[in-house]
């Protein structure tokens, strides 16, 4: 407001004059924190405190007796407009080079004249720093505050008290619990509530660190909870930090991680598994559905370290079996030892097996013996016809199997030995067990998983693989190139084999090398197999099954139309099929040679 002097019915006095206020009121100015100015209504400085001094003119004299003009030309209109008018200007901002003022600008008014102008001004500069540190903190709260809005975890914050003071979104939704209903409470008191089961808030206060548990929620939520102290300049704890990470989704993608594993580990297992058997398919030349099957039972029993036995007729291949079963096994980089439990007299039957020390007995080596047992240690020992074992030679057995040790003869002290245990057998040892001549605890101890491999006559489809088997064989050790006509293959796969397989591999070889000319012949067939080459007999009083019988009628018929019509192509149009599909017949049926067509 402007200054003005006058009194109700008090006679107005002459104006004063400006340019001589009294030293005094310098004095008394000087006093005040605000810069002040008074200059009369020619513009000129009368009064010039020393704040203004300070503010305006901080290294220069005091410009009291000078145009204001002269000192600040750019504010010199607006206090010319307050000369001219009477206006007061209020709170006008002006930016100066060493500071940031606000002036009140005012008229001083007497008797209606304006003699003047006192402006009255303060620097601001601390202040609008002070705003502009407030805006920033305002606006690094605002960052803060989306941040802890937009974590994907819950969090819980807590004073040094435990009461709460905040919570964002996510804990909600994590939760279920509300803002509402848990800020300004105290953690104590939710934890009596039932609210929460127990409280990491509150084990952090109470341990002074970092705490991760279990917590339960409104007791269905199941949430990990991880605990955080923050410190003041004391070191006592101010705030408490939880972050809450919902259990239900991690524990869904544990259980679907862990069925993925299981998943994978399965089609490996299996991807693996088939591949030994297409393997042992190859070694074994195995084609039909029964011994197929038995392969399969051998693949999957080589994967665990456990006994199996081995049962069969002689010569259908046991010992080849229990080889393979060694090679798929952990244990394939160890020995493999064969004991032939029938081939070693009774008299030297335990120091073969189990060994012996020196001089245990006339004759014996002076250093001692390892026995072929101990000589397969972290390997595989195949026990070939075990029916035959003497009953003392079984209990040694079965202490071996149980408790992993045996005691060389003329020993005193046990020898430990980790070995597996295949056993074969072509006899009944379950008969066996009933006459007392094999132990009932060692026959549970071998027959842990049985596996029994059929006769060459149950599986008639093998034997026309196993004849072109032994014929590659013979070609490349022996560069004898002979084929086989159909007639010879067809009786081969009427004749029963008691000696299976061993038998066949033998009577093919024999033939082969006796054999006149490049071609074998029905006339090289031995005499057991001769009689059966006159006449066409009928498959089924053979007991063959429908696909052998099968198997042979079609032998027969493609064997007679390639003789009939001097080759394959010919027997080809005859039948009516592709040259192709006939070539495959005869390769699968074992009737095709390097010679054939």
């Amino acid at each position: 407001m402007a200054c003005r002097r006058k009194e109700s019915g008090v006679e107005e006095h002459p104006a004063p004059n400006l340019d001589a206020i009294p030293p005094s009121w310098a004095v008394i100015l000087d006093c005040s924190y605000n810069g002040i100015v008074i200059i009369n209504r020619s513009g000129v400085i009368v009064l010039y405190n020393e704040a203004a001094r300070r503010l305006l003119r901080p290294e220069q004299e005091s410009p009291v007796g000078l145009h204001f003009s002269d000192i600040m030309p750019g504010t010199w209109p607006d206090l010319k407009n307050v000369l001219e008018t009477g206006i007061p200007q209020i709170g006008r901002r002006i930016a100066l080079p060493q500071a940031t003022i606000i002036a009140n600008r005012n008229p001083i008014i007497m008797n209606g004249q304006v003699l003047g102008v006192i402006s009255v001004f303060q620097d601001i500069s601390e202040y609008e720093a002070i705003i502009s540190e407030l805006q920033g903190y305002k606006e690094l709260n605002r960052e803060l505050e989306a941040i802890f809005e937009s974590s994907h975890d819950g969090l819980y914050i807590t004073d040094g008290n435990a009461d709460t003071i905040r919570v964002n979104s996510a804990y909600e939704r994590i939760t279920g619990l509300l803002r509402k209903d848990v800020i300004g409470r105290n953690m104590r008191e939710l934890v009596n509530e039932k609210v929460f089961d127990h409280s990491v808030t509150l084990a952090v206060l109470d341990q002074g660190k970092q705490v991760t548990i279990m917590q339960t929620i409104k007791g269905n939520t199941q949430v990990m909870v991880t605990g955080t102290p923050i410190f003041d300049e004391r070191g006592k704890v101010a705030l408490v930090v939880t972050n809450v990470r919902d259990m239900t989704m991690l524990n869904e993608l544990r259980s679907q991680l862990e069925e993925s594993r299981r998943i994978s580990s399965r089609y490996y297992k299996s991807l693996l598994e088939l591949q030994q058997v297409e393997h042992a398919l190859q070694d074994l030349v195995v084609k039909s559905f029964a011994m197929s099957q038995v392969v399969q039972k051998a693949v999957k029993v080589a994967g665990v370290d456990t006994s199996v036995l081995i049962s069969g007729e002689s010569g259908v291949g046991k010992s080849m079996l229990a080889r393979i079963i060694h090679l798929m096994s952990s244990r394939k980089e160890c020995p493999f030892v064969k004991i032939n439990c029938g081939a070693i007299p009774e008299s030297l039957m335990e120091s073969e097996l189990f060994g012996y020390k020196k001089g245990a007995f006339t004759g014996a080596s002076p250093e001692g013996k390892a026995g072929l047992i101990e000589a397969a240690h972290k390997g595989t020992v195949f026990l070939d016809e075990v029916g035959d074992l003497t009953l003392a030679m079984q209990v040694k057995l079965l202490q071996v199997i149980e408790e992993k040790s045996f005691t060389r003869v003329g020993g005193t002290r046990p020898t430990s030995v980790d070995v597996r245990i295949i056993a074969a057998t072509n006899r009944d040892l379950r008969e066996l067990v009933r006459q007392g001549r094999f132990r009932e605890d060692l026959y549970y101890r071998l027959h842990v998983i049985p596996i029994h491999v059929p006769p060459l006559r149950e599986r008639r489809e093998d034997i026309a693989a196993l004849v072109t088997n032994v014929m590659e064989k013979f070609r490349h050790s022996h560069a004898l190139r002979k084929r086989m006509e159909p007639e010879v293959l067809d009786h081969l796969m009427r004749y029963d084999f008691p000696g299976n397989v061993r038998e066949l591999i033998n009577l093919v070889e024999r033939m082969i090398v006796m054999s006149e000319g490049p071609v074998i012949s029905s006339t090289d067939l031995p005499g057991e197999l001769r009689e059966t080459a006159h006449g066409d007999a009928d498959p089924y009083k053979d007991g063959l099954s429908l696909k052998e019988a099968v198997a042979v009628a079609e032998a027969r018929i493609i064997s007679a139309a390639v003789r009939r019509c001097g080759g394959m192509s010919g027997a080809a149009r005859a039948l009516c099929v592709h040259p192709t599909t006939l070539w495959r017949k005869m390769v699968r049926l074992g009737l095709y040679g390097k010679n054939a067509g």
